[in-house]
């Protein structure tokens, strides 16, 4: 696992680089930084698996940067270092894998190795690099795959012919009438400007999908009244992917734990979650549902079976990725007491705190 540590404090930084050198295996240090406005440069350099991010620096906000790193690199994983707990329920809204408190113990940044190096071996796991089909991601921001490539995103011409692809791959397979799209994108436009406008976005993304060798996603005009129709061809869609993973699954168990597993951690955000689209939130809203109950069931096993560490992390990765979902909180409450840690108790009952006063506000 490559790792870029990131605080603006030397002291901290060669402390935290010596646990790493000294008491945690598995984790190679490529680069260690103490002027965050070198960060992205950095991490785009060396692509690491995990930046270990300082909250608290001086002009730039760790909160802010990790949010540019997450923009910038969907990918990657990021935990946050903070001598200040109030950070911690805007860090789980940012995705970030864990927060660790400082002065930093080696004990605890095992803990958060662990579990770094299972989500990243599930990740290495699920990605299509081996396949010959291309691949389409929707989870988070549109990507695009290439056989024995990574994944990257698309760059469109405007910001209207991502929404328009977007949209009609969301309806892939159907029809979409020509008036539905322009009055989707172009509302405030006449009519013959509106259409004018919706042929030459179609020209352009089909030429987009030319020139990153995705011209296999076909573009139709079913007929001057009817409107388009967008085919994926052998391209395979990830939320697809992952809803038909989902749906095969037996009751869960033991000897399926590792399946439930892998489906579990390839959700990796919300559908299109990058993008304010209000006609995709009933599918986000859709999937989310179908994740958490999927993870309840897997939090179920684990803490039918004594495995009160793994339903911990079930738990908490809910949290990070639905902040607002109040039953996590009292399990993990329930978890945390079983094992007879009070700090982790009262962390939840804070954080449960905050989020009731935030609501107030």
């Amino acid at each position: 696992m490559r790792a870029v540590l990131v605080d603006d404090e030397q002291l901290a930084l060669l402390q935290l680089k010596r646990i790493f050198e000294h008491d945690i295996k598995g984790v190679d240090v490529v680069e260690t930084c103490s002027n965050p406005h070198e960060v992205v440069e950095i991490v785009t350099r060396h692509q690491p698996d995990v930046v270990f991010l300082d909250i608290q620096m001086p002009e730039v906000n760790g909160l802010k940067l990790g949010e540019r790193l997450q923009s910038s690199m969907p990918s990657i994983e990021i935990v946050f270092v903070t001598a200040y707990d109030r950070y911690a329920v805007r860090a789980f809204e940012l995705y970030a894998i864990d927060y660790i408190m400082k002065p930093v113990h080696s004990q605890r940044l095992q803990l958060t190795v662990q579990r770094l190096s299972e989500k990243i071996k599930v990740k290495n796991e699920s990605q299509p690099k081996e396949m010959n089909t291309p691949f389409l991601f929707c989870f988070n921001q549109i990507r695009y795959q290439l056989p024995g490539e990574e994944p990257q995103p698309i760059k469109w011409r405007t910001s209207k012919a991502r929404e328009l692809f977007a949209f009609l791959l969301h309806n892939r397979g159907r029809s979409v009438d020509r008036s539905t799209l322009t009055e989707l994108l172009w509302p405030n436009l006449e009519e013959s400007r509106a259409q004018q406008q919706l042929y030459t976005t179609i020209y352009h993304i089909r030429q987009t999908l030319k020139r990153i060798g995705m011209d296999t996603v076909t573009i139709n005009s079913v007929d001057l009244e009817t409107g388009y129709r967008l085919t994926v061809g052998e391209v395979q869609v990830d939320v697809e992917q992952w809803e038909n993973k989902l749906k095969q699954l037996a009751a869960p168990s033991l000897e399926l734990v590792e399946e439930y597993e892998q489906i579990f951690q390839q959700f990796e955000g919300n559908y299109l979650g990058d993008y304010e689209y209000l006609w995709a939130e009933h599918e986000r809203e859709r999937l989310r549902i179908l994740w958490l109950n999927h993870t309840k069931s897997l939090g179920k096993l684990y803490i039918k079976h004594g495995m009160m560490e793994k339903a911990i992390q079930v738990y908490r990765t809910v949290q990070q990725q639905l902040p607002d979902e109040e039953e996590t909180y009292f399990t993990l409450i329930e978890l945390y007491d079983a094992l007879g840690d009070k700090g982790g108790v009262e962390e939840q009952y804070w954080l449960l705190s905050s989020r009731s006063e935030k609501e107030w506000e």
